[in-house]
């Protein structure tokens, strides 16, 4: 499994609808170009590569350094996907807010059209890695968006992002499918920021960040699944002595007061999962109803019953990148505004030698190659 991270400044206001048409064109262009020259799975694991990923919503002409660009790009995807169908090489499902918890039932939808048997696997996939970012991992970002991406053979990679309204941030969470291990044990192998490095003023403090996918994490992990397993009425009583004394992840007040737990909410999740008896934490992690605040306190209660560490690493480093805003320019007028004329020759140039090398036809493919190969 390799998972990896961009961080964004959130931005307001959406594409102009003459520019995401012209986004929608190009972006289906280009990856029935890359799936035609390298495959499928290729495509997906480009899509899975932040610096990849963010470079291509530059070259469609979107703000370079956007939360928007997250959304607008797999918007332009989805789109395309449903101008192209098969032709274009993937299958896309999910989006932005509500669109995003219809993902399950769009790749069932579209597993059973293509006749793809892994459609329960994939649809776990995708509940599992929204499940990670969202309750595993509390990094402060409140995850809005989600898109599932699988090819016809159950390849599939997924990139989500959340907010932080606190530090005007937005953080994508790129996964890529190939080889999972496991979900809940390091599961990504580059976690990179696309901001500048982090500061305390855009990033949580570390005393309130849990991250339960950490290595170090694992005894919590097995302590969290094996405190669900016992009676619910013990896990409440540790946490009701608990909230009475001072709080091991609230530093800008000394004492968690009872008002700030949902006791009888919490009482109900927790019996309704220990019903289902979770073997491990990924499975306690899957069930219904199980997600941060049950999670958090799951862990601090193992934490202190058992002494097992949770850990608060926050998996980020930063990086550069934006040279392909130069392509067409930026819907923000950054570094200059889009060029329609050179867009749409670039649309007709990408979607002519894709259409040539599908009739066999390949001299504009290599003639875009020998283009690329200059370029380097």
């Amino acid at each position: 499994m390799k998972r990896a991270l961009a961080e964004l400044p959130l931005h307001n206001g959406k594409a102009p609808a003459a520019l995401f048409d012209r986004m929608t064109r190009l972006a289906g262009a280009v990856v029935m170009a890359i799936v035609g020259e390298h495959g499928s799975e290729e495509m997906l694991r480009r899509l899975a590569d932040p610096w990849w990923f963010q470079a291509f919503g530059c070259l469609l002409g979107f703000d370079w350094h956007s939360s928007g660009l997250t959304t607008v790009t797999c918007g332009a995807l989805k789109e395309a996907y449903r101008a192209y169908g098969p032709e274009l090489g993937i299958v896309v499902a999910g989006g932005k807010g509500a669109t995003s918890r219809k993902a399950p039932e769009e790749i069932t939808r579209s597993a059973d059209r293509l006749g793809i048997s892994q459609g329960e696997r994939l649809v776990y996939a995708s509940r599992m890695s929204a499940k990670v970012d969202s309750a595993a991992v509390q990094d402060g970002y409140a995850l809005y968006h989600h898109s599932f991406f699988f090819t016809p053979k159950g390849a599939w990679c997924v990139v989500q992002q959340g907010m932080n309204e606190r530090s005007r941030m937005a953080r994508r969470y790129h996964w890529i499918g190939e080889s999972v291990a496991d979900f809940v044990c390091e599961p990504h192998a580059a976690i990179e920021d696309l901001a500048a490095a982090p500061t305390e003023d855009r990033h949580p403090a570390s005393e309130g960040l849990l991250n339960m996918v950490a290595q170090e994490a694992g005894p919590n992990r097995s302590a969290s699944a094996a405190l669900i397993r016992e009676e619910p009425e013990r896990f409440l009583e540790t946490l009701r002595a608990g909230v009475e004394g001072p709080t091991l992840f609230a530093p800008m007040r000394h004492v968690l007061l009872p008002i700030d737990v949902d006791l009888a909410r919490l009482g109900r999740i927790v019996a309704a999962a220990h019903r289902r008896a979770p073997q491990d934490f990924e499975a306690l992690l899957g069930t219904p109803q199980v997600g941060p605040k049950a999670i958090r306190s799951l862990a601090l209660t193992a934490e202190l019953i058992y002494g097992v560490p949770i850990a608060r690493r926050d998996p980020a480093r930063s990086g550069r990148w934006a040279d392909y805003a130069y392509a067409h320019g930026g819907k923000d007028g950054h570094p200059f505004p889009v060029d329609r004329r050179l867009y749409e020759q670039d649309i007709a140039v990408v979607t002519d030698a894709v259409r040539s090398a599908r009739l066999g036809r390949t001299e504009r493919i290599e003639a875009l190659r020998r283009l690329a190969r200059l370029g380097g």
